[in-house]
């Protein structure tokens, strides 16, 4: 693929591709492995992303890489148009997920979380999934969360014809009371934003590494609400993240909650296949306040 050797040269390595192949990307990119005669590569295209789909997580990477806490493949180039978007990474060879990987990655999780901020949200629009997030700077985490995270959700589903007149009632009297449950200032943290299973790997020497962030500032809970969505964490991770920050006693208050947010993003983004689980919270909150 002439495109691949184009954009290697964007990295400074001129020299020639001796192999390349497809691999697993996720559900919305087309992924590769290249090796040149310098090194090898990880590169992500995406057809029919601008160039700030892969500019947010590129971003995203390096502040996580400068809280020094956790590991994350290095970014070489990102780049695009206005008909394809690219990033080229830092190959990892993948390992196999290891009681040790797992406390390490607990362990570190919970230091890059106590790097904290002085205000909530982001300063510039990122992705979940393809779903564009705007974002803004707030000081109060609770109006953040409403207003930029489950607000924008909620007229998503609507506009998508998945918000049925119970569903669409109950998702406003959950926000019009969202303060009984959702702190004002839990203190801010930098957090990875899209922290499931697949979202972390093993590297050599049982080294765990992030990757794909969609990242912002907020309630460091709700990277932990999301771990516990769909699986792919081990006890080790969770007893090795509280041992150094344990968590407080309202985080199963509130875990239903951040989890909320990502349901709603996977019903706009799937379908009804997550409508039970929406529906389900919706109705424990808004039927706990009434």
């Amino acid at each position: 693929m002439s495109y691949l050797e184009d954009i290697l040269k964007s990295t400074g390595d001129t020299t020639p591709i001796i192999k390349q192949k497809s691999v697993s990307g996720g559900d919305i990119n087309e992924a590769f492995y290249v090796r040149t005669t310098a090194q090898e590569y990880f590169a992500k295209r995406n057809k029919g992303a601008s160039s700030r789909f892969f500019q947010t997580e590129a971003r995203g990477l390096e502040l996580l890489r400068q809280t020094g806490a956790i590991d994350v493949p290095r970014v070489y180039h990102h780049g695009g148009n206005d008909e394809e978007a690219w990033l080229v990474l830092e190959y990892i060879p993948a390992g196999t997920p290891s009681p040790l990987s797992e406390s390490r990655l607990g362990e570190r999780l919970s230091r890059m979380h106590a790097r904290e901020n002085s205000a909530y949200g982001f300063d510039q629009p990122t992705f979940i999934g393809e779903i564009l997030q705007e974002n803004h700077m707030y000081p109060s985490w609770l109006e953040y969360y409403r207003s930029e995270r489950l607000l924008p959700q909620i007229k998503l589903a609507g506009e998508k014809g998945k918000l049925p007149p119970d569903r669409e009632k109950r998702a406003h009297q959950l926000l019009e009371h969202l303060d009984t449950w959702i702190p004002e200032d839990p203190g801010s943290s930098l957090l990875h934003g899209d922290l499931w299973g697949g979202n972390w790997m093993t590297g050599p020497e049982d080294t765990p590494y992030l990757i794909d962030p969609s990242v912002l500032y907020g309630d460091r809970l709700m990277d932990l609400a999301f771990t516990e969505l769909f699986g792919g964490y081990s006890r080790d991770f969770y007893e090795a993240y509280a041992a150094y920050t344990p968590l407080p006693d309202y985080y199963q208050d509130v875990k239903p909650l951040y989890q909320l947010f990502y349901l709603f993003v996977h019903l706009n983004m799937f379908g009804e296949a997550f409508g039970s689980q929406v529906d389900r919270i919706l109705t424990h909150y808004t039927e706990t306040k009434g």
